[in-house]
């Protein structure tokens, strides 16, 4: 009988240690490639919002640019109420992001805390509504804002941001889920009413999952072009997000370096918001994926 020879540990290790090199190789020029795709473009805009038309067309969109052309920036905020579009994007996404957050946590808490009739009617309407397509119902939402006389105004936006956003109620509810109703009873004990738990002891325990959701928010709200655009037509009334597509309709505005410069403009207040809160969002997530 011929004897068979076994590979020796040694071996079988260097083998794995080069299958697992070579899936580490894989998997950091797939991140490389992932990130190539989202920087590009950005840097694109950003050396073309310093250029001039001619450098443009000669140049390679990737060669950043000799000298800091501020003009176009200039002519920007000249002529496209930029001031106006940052002071209306702010207020939205302030109300937006404080109503939402209150609204949201109160209806989370009512679901997961009380037993009452057609309590399972309620969530599946809620499921229902995170459903079915925001067009669908476009129509009678404009005629809904219509009737209460509060198109072309700010409160028009913000009622839609406020009433619409289900999926913080279904992701207040999974962290709801996780604070145990002792801490509900233990306060009743000492007199608290239900207003006074939800306020002084549910709603700071959600702080991670508010803060997580308001940034989410906030940088939906500032990014949203569909809903100031049709409900806020009047000049006074423009966003950050309608004033860019604005710089695309107006002709002195509307060649490459001076749309790039806009592009800018309308991306810093995201980033800012991310760049201060971005801790806040991975507590969130991390908190979130933890169940005790």
């Amino acid at each position: 009988m011929e004897a068979k020879i076994e590979p020796s540990k040694k071996t079988i290790s260097k083998n794995t240690k080069k299958k697992a090199s070579g899936w580490e190789i894989l998997k950091i020029l797939l991140f490389v490639f992932i990130a190539a795709i989202v920087i590009l473009p950005i840097l694109i805009t950003l050396f073309a919002s310093f250029k001039t038309l001619p450098q443009i067309g000669a140049e390679s969109a990737l060669k950043p640019p000799t000298a800091l052309n501020l003009e176009n920036y200039k002519d920007v905020i000249k002529n496209n109420h930029v001031f106006v579009g940052l002071k209306n994007s702010t207020i939205l996404v302030v109300a937006s992001v404080v109503i939402n957050s209150i609204l949201s946590t109160m209806v989370a808490y009512c679901l997961t805390r009380f037993n009452f009739k057609l309590k399972k009617v309620y969530l599946a309407v809620f499921l229902i509504g995170m459903i079915i397509p925001g067009t669908v119902t476009e129509i009678s939402r404009f005629g809904l804002m219509v009737n209460l006389h509060v198109y072309d105004t700010l409160l028009a936006p913000i009622l839609i941001y406020v009433g619409a956003d289900l999926m913080q109620i279904y992701i207040y509810n999974q962290f709801l889920v996780q604070i145990p109703i002792s801490v509900d009873e233990s306060a009743m004990m000492d007199g608290a009413s239900y207003f006074t738990i939800y306020w002084k002891i549910i709603f700071p325990m959600v702080m991670p999952a508010t803060a997580t959701l308001g940034i989410l928010k906030a940088v939906e709200v500032l990014n949203d072009m569909y809903i100031p655009f049709l409900y806020m037509p009047s000049p006074n009334h423009k966003t950050l997000s309608t004033m860019l597509f604005a710089c695309i309709q107006d002709p002195r505005t509307s060649s490459i370096p001076k749309l790039s410069a806009a592009a800018v403009i309308v991306m810093i207040p995201t980033l800012v918001i991310y760049f201060v809160f971005q801790k806040f969002i991975f507590s969130g997530i991390a908190a979130g994926a933890v169940k005790e």
